[in-house]
């Protein structure tokens, strides 16, 4: 699995997990839990894994709909 996107905005997550469903790519979120370390106060970013061979074509989704990537 490869990271495709760290966000702290449960929106964008959510959107771009919905993005890439519908294309067929399967998509892991991690860091889900987290805010039970930190006290549902939202600083620590999730973050979306896909398989490595669907990682390209994830990125060329999320990036025609205007949804930021790192790096």
């Amino acid at each position: 699995m490869k990271e495709l996107l760290r966000s702290n905005d449960p929106t964008i997550i959510a959107f771009s997990q919905a993005l890439l469903s519908g294309e067929d790519i399967s998509v892991f979120e991690m860091d889900v839990h987290m805010s039970v370390l930190e006290g549902s106060v939202g600083i620590l970013p999730r973050r979306l894994m896909v398989r490595e061979q669907d990682l390209f074509m994830a990125r060329a989704i999320l990036r025609d709909n205007d949804i930021p990537l790192d790096g």
